[in-house]
């Protein structure tokens, strides 16, 4: 479990013991470090997901993946229980794309 309060202003990426394997419904995601299986249950919320290391803050990739503005506050709900589970992780500076 991750320690850090999700931000939306912060900049995040997937865990690089993360694999994610599409799925019609998502994506299955399997964790390598605890063998932990879950799913991301939307494919929007894969392209969101994917574009945290595209991207300059958590905000802006929800804008990248096209997030409708109404939907923005459960999709930030399901960034920061990401970050909780480890899925995905605040980005270091080698890992920043600014």
């Amino acid at each position: 479990m991750s320690t850090d309060a999700f931000d939306p202003a912060g900049s995040y990426a997937l865990a690089p013991s993360i694999s994610l394997r599409p799925e019609p419904f998502g994506a299955l995601v399997y964790d390598f470090t605890t063998r932990r299986l879950s799913f991301l249950k939307t494919p929007q919320l894969v392209t969101v997901v994917r574009e945290l290391e595209n991207q300059p803050d958590a905000a802006a990739a929800l804008a990248a993946a096209g997030v409708p503005d109404d939907q923005h506050g459960r999709y930030l709900t399901a960034l920061a229980g990401l970050l909780d589970a480890g899925t995905i992780q605040p980005r270091t500076d080698e890992q920043d794309p600014r």
